[in-house]
């Protein structure tokens, strides 16, 4: 129960911890508003509470001016990945020209599903990267169509493990615009099909393990069929440039490569290699 600032009276929140799940299980991010201080005759009190989507809202902070300015601050906030909370701190009167004679402060947080990668894979590199890309907080799906390699066993416990040929499960269960996508499977037919479906689906980041050459040869064969803004954002070879030899040390190029993105940096285009004289 929470308490209005006018007139004292107490009004149940479970349906708004009820929209909060629901926004949660959903996978939308939210920004949670909390009056944290007032002073003066205010619409509302400290513990008054607003969640805030990128088109929808639940609850109320006090409605008029100081709502409007922390609902636009709320949905800067969620249209900036660098930055994950803010705070109003407003005179009613001097600085939003409202009757009330009071000020009010609000916390604003934004809270956000952990990012959601698949691994599509689970050979030597896609074991590393998967159990190094959940301690940095991504939500791991690891998929691969054999059954000894895609075991759960192999993984670290909160990793989803699926014994699923990939092209049926993207056809079943496909990546959500903001998921991550590594592909790295045994087969070079079945890495070069994932692309196919994937590259032009928009995600915010699709990475193919393999060379230079790989991916001259994938994208001669793939250029009539998928667009080439299209191709142009899968990142391979895959990570960043750092030398990486070893499965864990290829995981921790791919990794550092999705943190990047996930935190707003601009990551340069990978370098094309020219067209192989052979399709290859």
């Amino acid at each position: 129960m929470v308490r209005d600032g006018a007139c004292g009276t107490m009004r149940p929140m479970s349906g708004f911890f009820a929209r909060l799940a629901r926004l949660e299980a959903g996978r939308r991010p939210f920004v949670l508003c909390t009056v944290t201080d007032t002073g003066g005759s205010t619409p509302r009190l400290a513990g008054a509470q607003m969640a805030v989507a990128a088109d929808e809202q639940h609850g109320t902070v006090g409605g008029g001016a100081f709502e409007w300015r922390v609902v636009q601050e709320a949905r800067a906030l969620l249209a900036d990945p660098a930055r994950t909370t803010a705070e109003v701190d407003v005179h009613l009167v001097r600085d939003l020209g409202m009757c009330c004679g009071g000020r009010m402060t609000a916390f604003l947080q934004k809270v956000e599903s952990a990012p959601r990668v698949w691994i599509f894979g689970a050979g030597h590199v896609g074991t590393a990267l998967a159990a190094m890309a959940q301690r940095v907080g991504f939500e791991v799906v690891v998929a691969d169509p054999r059954a000894e390699w895609a075991a759960p066993a192999r993984f670290p416990s909160g990793i989803r493990v699926l014994d699923a040929e990939p092209e049926d499960l993207v056809r079943a269960e496909p990546p959500a615009p903001a998921d991550y996508v590594v592909i790295t499977t045994h087969d070079h037919a079945l890495d070069e099909a994932l692309v196919r479906k994937l590259a032009a689906c928009d995600l915010v980041y699709v990475g193919l393990v393999g060379s230079r050459g790989k991916w001259a040869r994938f994208r001669k064969r793939l250029r009539e069929r998928v667009a080439a803004a299209a191709l142009d954002r899968v990142r391979c070879p895959v990570g960043l440039d750092i030398g990486a030899a070893t499965p864990e040390e290829i995981a921790l190029s791919i990794v550092g490569e999705m943190v990047a993105r996930r935190r707003g940096v601009d990551l340069a285009p990978k370098p094309a290699a020219p067209d192989p004289v052979d399709a290859g």
